[in-house]
């Protein structure tokens, strides 16, 4: 079976070495001809873990290519993925110029049966819409041609990508027809044969799978912020409080874990453009609106905790931070808290100097007025205080006396609670948490 991936951002990149892991042929089409070059001399255009190595192997096997012909690619292939970017507009929704651009080119190539798969985070009714962009330009080109539109969201986790690939949760597949459904469940079937779960169910289903899973794990994020919040009014420990609630089943206790809020590629998006069409549709969700709400004033609440922890004023303070992506074992930027607090404390007169794994060359463009060093280390040489912003696995275990030797006073603001308060306390730290 040959597939064609169109896209080779994240979620196109990783689909496509992943299922030439599998051993189908794979050819990944993208009009960007610096990256297409790039990715043909090995050169991997984000990072994830052990994404490079899987790359190069299928390469090198003969399984994955990359190309900028887009129309070959598609007229080679029995399945077509659809993996471009869905960014969010000004007003919330979602902008499906990229999509429409690539159901058209298929409908302009397509000489044959195919089945159409939309992979990219996408509002209900986008296939639909797809279908008819394909329609319409084979009618403008006078050709017939069969083919089937289903949807396959992803679920893939920055900095755990391949694994959630290869080992997913589930599989959602919303098809119209048992033909697309049998093309689709052949293609999956090394994943059937480690009896993974699959979700079989109707486009529309599928389509907002994704939307009500990215919200549901939003919401507990906002949910446990808020009671973090409370916690520190009323000296609770948020810690304890999140563990006495998650160990409950129905609960669970991933994703309670108090900080600046959700960021990344589609918490952010996903959350607004749901809200969007579903107030479109006159269905407004009122919760997933709060939890957008209480993210964004949870940056804001940040940049008031490093503040007060200065002594109400950042104005000439020198600040070192740690880490700068939206979450560990990912340079991606996108919506990152990082990039709004710290844009609010140089507005406010503060000097920052920042260090990050992997996220640095990117974070340069976004606010250049950061000086970033060369280690977690020297982020903290002169500074009146230390921000940890993100829990990359290095900055768990730092030599706190090279810590306080380096800071001009040893104060420690930790939105992401990696060290524990009394144990901060008793080093000589000024130490500020979250709802702890």
């Amino acid at each position: 079976m040959n597939v064609c991936v169109v896209g080779t951002g994240y979620v196109g990149l990783v689909t496509g070495a992943c299922f030439a892991e599998f051993g189908v042929k794979v050819v990944c089409a993208d009009n960007n001809e610096q990256k297409i070059a790039a990715l043909e001399r090995g050169e991997i255009p984000i990072y994830e873990p052990g994404l490079d190595q899987l790359v190069a192997r299928n390469e090198s096997a003969g399984r994955l290519s990359f190309t900028t012909d887009t129309g070959q690619a598609i007229r080679d292939a029995l399945v077509v993925f659809i993996a471009v970017g869905t960014p969010p507009r000004e007003d919330g929704s979602t902008d499906l110029s990229y999509v429409e651009a690539v159901a058209r080119e298929i409908g302009r190539a397509m000489d044959g049966y195919k089945v159409v798969v939309t992979k990219s985070t996408v509002p209900v009714g986008t296939s639909a819409k797809v279908k008819g962009w394909i329609e319409d330009e084979l009618s403008r080109a006078g050709k017939r041609a069969r083919f089937s539109v289903a949807s396959n969201p992803e679920f893939l986790r920055e900095g755990a990508a391949i694994q959630d690939f290869m080992r997913p949760d589930r599989v959602v597949i919303g098809a119209e027809d048992e033909e697309a459904l049998a093309i689709l469940k052949d293609l999956y079937r090394p994943l059937y044969l480690i009896s993974a779960p699959f979700v079989v169910t109707n486009i529309p289903t599928a389509e907002l799978t994704k939307y009500a899973a990215n919200a549901f794990l939003a919401t507990k994020i906002s949910f446990i912020n808020e009671i973090a919040n409370l916690c520190e009014r009323i000296d609770a420990d948020v810690h304890d409080l999140a563990r006495g609630i998650g160990l409950d089943g129905r609960i669970g206790q991933k994703f309670l874990h108090p900080g600046p809020g959700y960021g990344g590629s589609c918490f952010p998006k996903d959350t607004s453009s749901a809200a969007h069409f579903a107030r479109e549709l006159g269905s407004p969700l009122e919760i997933i609106e709060a939890v957008i709400r209480v993210n964004d004033r949870q940056r804001a609440r940040m940049v008031e905790k490093i503040s007060e922890t200065l002594g109400g004023r950042v104005a000439g303070k020198s600040i070192g931070v740690l880490g700068l992506s939206f979450k560990p074992e990912t340079d991606d930027l996108r919506d990152a808290p990082s990039v709004d607090i710290l844009r609010a404390l140089l507005d406010r007169g503060a000097k920052v100097q920042a260090y990050d794994p992997a996220a640095m060359a990117e974070f340069e463009k976004i606010l250049p007025q950061v000086r970033l060093v060369a280690n977690e280390y020297e982020a903290c040489e002169g500074a009146d205080a230390l921000v940890i912003m993100t829990e990359w696995n290095q900055f768990r275990m730092l030599d706190l006396e090279r810590v306080k030797a380096g800071l001009r006073s040893p104060v420690v603001v930790d939105l992401r609670n990696v060290y524990e308060p009394v144990a901060m306390r008793e080093a000589g730290f000024t130490y500020s948490c979250v709802g702890r």
